[in-house]
This record gives C-alpha cells, structure tokens and sequence, in this order.
C-alpha cells in the first residue's frame, strides 16, 4: 500500500486547502505557550530522562516482559495472546468474533488498529466496526484516515463536521459544535449499548501488575471496555513497562505535550476483566483479551540504530512543531503514523519504500527534538533512513559526480563557479540576482539570490594582513557560502580577529563539509570530504578552528567524530580536530566576555531583531551568546515572534521543495516585519541568503545582516 506516489500532486493539494492551513497554524501558535503553561512547575528534562530510561530499559527487554505481562495478566482472569504480525493480530480478533457471534463491534482510539486496517478487515468477515472517539468517527464517516496520531480530525473545520454528519443523520445540521456533539452522543450511545465487542487500544501495559492504561478525554474508552461482554485491548509491544511506578513520568508527560493538558479527563486502570451489567439488568461475567502486537516491533528493537524510536509515547508533540507538518497536515504522509517519527514508524511497522520517499520532507530543522518527552533524536534516524535508502537504492549520476568529483576539488569546484558567475551577468543588479529564465524561474520566486562573488574569500587572503605577536592563530572553515558569494564575512572576520589580537588562518585545502552529502544519505562521500578538512587544517596547525556558519560548525564538531568513529586512522584525529572547533560568535563571546573587551563604537540608535539558525539553537545549543555580542555593540535589540522558527531554507530543500520553503519563509519574514526592527541579525549564511533574499523580493527596507558584519562594522578602525 503505498501512500508516496504522487507526492509532489498530494504537498500542492495540501497547500491549496485553505481549511487546512488556517486550522493548522491556530493550532500550532497556541500549542507552544499552552504547553509551557502545562508544564509549569514541572522538571521536563528530568521527566523525559525517566522516561527514556525506563522506556529504553524496557524495549530491550521487550519480549520476556511480554511474557511477564501475560503470566500475570492471566493470574487476574484475563487472555493474552501474543501476535507476531499484523495478520496474526486480525485473525485472532476475528476468530474471537465469529466464535461468540459478534455483528457489532465498538470501538475506542487505538492507533494499532489503524496500523493493520482492522475496520477494513473486520467488515470483510462481515462484522461492522463503529469508531467511538468523537475525531475517529468524524474522518470514518468522512472515509478519511487519521491525520493526526492524537487529534485525528483536526485537518476538518468544524463546517466541514457538520456536513459530514447531516449526512449521516439525513438531516441539514449547523456547525454549532453543542449541537453537533449532542448528535453524536446521541448516534453513538445506541452503538455503545448494541455492541458485541469492545476493542480498544491502550496507552502503557505494565509487565508487573499485567494492568493496561488507557488516557482519554471523551469517557468512550470507559464505556468501549465496560458495556461489551468482550473486551479486545490491542496493544502494540512498545507499549509495555516492567513496573507500575514506571507509568508515572509517561502520564505527567502524555497528555501535557499531547494536549497542553495537566491531566485527561479519564484515566482507566484495568487489571483483569470485571462482570458486565446488561441492559436488562443482568449481570455475566466479562471477557478480556489482550492482544500484544509485534508487528515490527522486536525488528525494531534488534535494530541499534532505530530502537530508540521504541521510547515514543504516541503523544505527537513532534508534530504540533513541526513546520512541514503544519503546512501539510498528516495524509501527504501517506500512512498512518504521520510526521518524522511517523516516517520512522511507518519503515518498521508499515513499508520501507513508502519511508524512504516520506524522509525527503523532514527540513532538518531539529523542533522535534526540542520537545520529545521520549528524547527521541527524529532527525538522526531520519538521516539514518536515507542512508539506508541510499545504499540500498544508489544515488543519482548527477549527484554521485557532485559529491564524489566535484566538492573535494576546490580547483574544479572552483572553475565551474568562475563560469557560471560570468553566465549571471546579465541577470545582476546590485549584487542580487531577481528573475532567472525558463527552467530556473523557480529559484527566484518569493526570494532574489545573491550573486556569485566576482571574487572568491580564498582570493583575497593576501588583502587580509597580519598580526604581530598574534595571542592565537585561528583556522578559519568559511565554507562553500562565504568562500564563493559572502566573501565579505571572511573579511569580517579577520577585522574582529584582528581586533583580539588572533591571527586567521585560512587552509586553501579545505572542502565542502560535507552536509550536503550527509543530508543525500552519502555517508561515504561526507567522510572523504571530512578526511580531506581534517588533514587541512592538521597542516595549518592552528590552535582554534571556526565557522561563521552553525551548519557547517555542526558538522565538523559532531558529525565528523560520528562518521569516523569505526575508522581506526581516523576516529583520534576526528576527535582532536573537533576539539578545536567553536561557531564564531560563541567563540568571540567567549574570549572577549560577551564582547566587552572589543574595542566597539559607543551606543547606536539602531534597532536589530535576531533570527536563530536551526543549527546553532538546536544542534550546538548557542542562542545568548549572538544576542550578548550585539548589545554589546550598543545596538537595540527588539525580539520578533517566533524568532527561533525556521526560516524554510534547508539546504537544499528549499531546491526540492521551494512550495513547502516559500511559505515558511514567508511566517518569517511578518514576524521580521511586525518587530519593527532596522535590521534582522542571523549567524547562518544560509538563513542570510533565504530572508535576504525575501526581503529583497518583497522590497522590505528591513535588512539582513550576519551578526559578524554587524560587530566588524561597529569596531574603531
């Protein structure tokens, strides 16, 4: 089943629904504050950590606290069968049915169910399924699939609802959401007494006590488990925790980062089933199955790489911050796990070929992260699927010749660049580039492009001097952006080095980082381009080395260690070199005490808003240190909204997918607006080159500056 094809049709579909977008980005503006809101007075990084732990702890054990769990939830009158696939799972439910007569089946949320399709399944053995959950119901009336893992319908407005359910009840409906959840309750409770079978999923199977927990909301999971003489509890195996004390940190954090909620409205503990009162008045006793899904799930937990998405909790905070999804809602992702960690559930549980399409629309801009109460790094094993997707597939001839010949070979790279900063000529006015013909129209919609410098950084260091008695010398990793269009900000840097007494070092050996080929899935390509930089700059025996830019700072401190670390020439140099390396404005912040040792004009009257690059906020952790320097300089700082969202650049994904990219540079470039600020400040050439180029585009008299030309700029000369 694939849910990929057609990808680019399904992201313009999605973009084109105004519903969608409204619905999507209220939701995504108030979840941040309302979930800070719910973890106040919480320790959420202490929360997490417990989690991980006991999660982690228990995925490893996954199969003999399944044995555990069963042993005692049978010791309380219940049954429990393990089912290895997905078929196993459908068929046992099935069989149960048919053996006891079942005709009508009620249901709770459970997204295990969606991941093998029971409905479908159960109506093709002649057994109807009714979907309880108030959002469940909505898109199975609609004939929809979830679109989001907690609020399923939420890609619906509420006109929309109340179509779908006149229909329903063949009578014309208004949207007033009173109105149409009393009509609901009212459809819904006759399914609730008629049912044969209740079948539910459940949020953590506690091995100790063979108890499932399941947090709701709408009290439809209580009646789902209680009414029914059968009860079916459809359980995915990451789902089990060894002791009882273990649920704890896991109900702090589910409905916090879920909802934004302290607590849901019910909690339901069940230890083995209970005797059922019957319409009539009678009483009978109750059966309980538990059904526990593997399902991928120990392929998952052999997997050393992917068994860390096992400490999920299935709250989708990942989403609610997620810029993409924000855009798209959750049916471009084509399964039913939507999102990063979707894709990431969807190659174990689902498909691997429809992940391996799905990963390409993860930006890589880290939010994710930020707010797992899993401590789930989604971005690593996104990046761990293209590789895998890479090697199993290939890369194209044109990127293959990019990444094997033409990166590591400055001179090469370097020529093509002179060729094509000739062939921009005539497209050139004040340094940008506007409007580009035929097929390359594209690139200068919603933004203009910098020009490809006249001449390189590399072609200027004899222009740069030298420093007497220099306190250090200083390596200098400008990276493909400030080497051939932003030569400039190399030249900031040598003034404010200059200006500490360091002396810069530039090793014209250097290379691309090797990002762009980490971010195709070509590990092998990115470690050659890693070797390459450390020999350089090994030769150049400098003492610090830096980056103006946090993508490639990332890089050459983490991901070079990460790429050579089974490498036994490699991993001590690797090691060594990023030792030495430190983003520069941390680095000057650093040694200069915030800045205060610079020898800076006094005061200016001059407004500056800060934009955070996704890399150096997320992956290297640095966010005051940039905001110190410029107060120092005596500029006014102003805050813009948002200022540490994504400005849709990406790399190359804003190449790949400029309608997902334009948008979100378009949120940035309002908020820049409405702080009212002269001039945005940002540490990411990459960043400068997106929301300058809008800027530009939208002849906005804001500017974009790099925060090291801002510093060069208000030194005494």
């Amino acid at each position: 089943m694939s849910g990929c094809r057609n990808m680019k049709k399904k992201i313009q579909n999605a973009l084109d629904n105004p519903n969608l977008q409204g619905a999507l980005g209220r939701f995504a503006d108030s979840y941040v504050d309302a979930r800070a809101r719910a973890y106040k007075g919480k320790d959420f990084e202490a929360l997490r950590s417990q989690i991980a732990d006991k999660k982690g702890s228990a995925a490893k054990r996954m199969e003999e606290l399944a044995q555990q769990f069963k042993k005692n939830a049978e010791a309380r009158g219940a049954k429990v069968y393990i089912a290895k696939t997905a078929d196993d799972a459908k068929n046992y439910i099935r069989d149960l049915a048919l053996a006891n007569n079942v005709k009508q089946v009620i249901k709770s949320k459970s997204m295990a169910s969606e991941e093998i399709y029971l409905n479908h399944f159960l109506e093709e053995n002649g057994i109807t399924a009714a979907e309880s959950d108030l959002g469940e119901w909505i898109i199975q009336l609609a004939g929809e699939s979830p679109s989001h893992m907690v609020m399923p319908a939420i890609h619906l407005t509420r006109a929309e609802v109340a179509e779908i359910f006149s229909k329903e009840v063949n009578e014309r409906l208004s949207d007033d959401i009173p109105k149409l959840v009393k009509v609901a309750r009212s459809e819904l409770r006759e399914k609730f007494l008629s049912a044969d079978m209740g079948i539910s999923g459940a949020n953590i199977a506690v091995a100790e006590t063979g108890t499932i927990i399941i947090l709701t909301n709408e009290g439809n999971a209580r009646l789902t488990t209680t009414l029914p003489p059968i009860h079916v509890a459809l359980v995915g195996m990451e789902k089990l925790v060894e002791k009882f004390s273990d649920a704890g940190p896991i109900m702090e954090c589910l409905p916090r980062s879920a909802t934004a909620q302290q607590l849901t409205s019910y909690v339901t503990m069940i230890t083995g089933p209970t005797p059922t009162a019957l319409p009539d008045g009678t009483v009978q006793p109750k059966e309980l199955h538990i059904v526990l899904m593997d399902n991928g799930r120990t392929k998952m937990k052999d997997d050393e790489i992917f068994n860390e998405a096992l400490q999920c909790i299935r709250c989708a905070s990942c989403l609610n911050v997620c810029p993409i999804y924000q855009l798209l809602g959750g049916h471009v992702f084509g399964s039913v796990y939507t999102g990063g960690i979707g894709t990431v559930l969807t190659a174990f549980f689902n498909n691997f070929e429809d992940a391996g399409e799905l990963q390409n629309l993860c930006i890589s801009c880290e939010r994710c992260k930020e707010v797992c109460p899993g401590k789930v790094n989604i971005p690593k094993l996104i990046l761990e699927l293209r590789n895998r997707v890479v090697a199993k597939n290939g890369l194209p001839a044109g990127q293959k010749f990019l990444l094997n010949s033409l990166l590591p070979n400055r001179k090469l790279f370097h020529s093509m660049l002179k060729v094509a900063s000739k062939a921009q000529k005539p497209f050139v006015k004040d340094k940008m580039v506007r409007h580009l013909p035929m097929f390359l129209a594209g690139l200068t919609e919603g933004r203009s492009l910098p020009a490809l410098a006249d001449k390189p950084f590399r072609e200027q260091l004899n222009e740069l001097g030298t420093v007497n008695s220099p306190k250090y010398k200083v390596g200098f990793f400008g990276g493909c952006l400030i080497d051939f269009v932003y030569p400039n900000l190399g030249r900031s840097v040598n003034k404010i080095l200059k200006n500490m007494n360091m002396q810069l070092v530039y090793p014209l050996e250097q290379a691309c980082c090797g990002v762009p080929a980490s971010h195709m899935g070509a590990r092998e390509a990115a470690a050659n381009l890693a070797k390459q930089n450390i020999a350089a700059f090994e030769k150049a025996g400098v003492d610090y080395i830096v980056t103006a830019c946090p993508t490639c700072t990332a890089a050459l401190k983490h991901d070079y260690v990460s790429l050579l670390q089974e490498d036994k020439q490699w991993a001590k140099r690797a090691r060594e070199f990023a030792d030495k390396v430190e983003d520069f404005s941390n680095f000057v912040a650093t040694q200069t005490d915030g800045g205060k040792t610079l020898a800076l004009k006094s005061k200016d009257t001059t407004t500056v808003t800060y934009h955070d690059s996704c890399h150096l906020r997320r992956h290297l952790g640095i966010f005051e240190e940039p905001r110190q320097l410029i107060r120092a300089a005596g500029l006014d700082l102003k805050e813009m909204a948002w200022s540490d969202r994504c400005c849709g650049f990406g790399g190359s994904y804003t190449l790949r997918f400029p309608e997902l990219s334009q948008p979100i540079l378009q949120q940035k470039l309002a908020n820049i607006k409405d702080s009212g600020a002269e001039i945005v400040a940002m540490d990411c050439p990459g960043c400068l080159m997106q929301i300058g180029g809008g800027l530009d585009k939208a002849n906005s008299k804001q500017r974009a500056k790099h925060t090291v030309e801002l510093l060069a700029e208000r030194l005494n000369d």
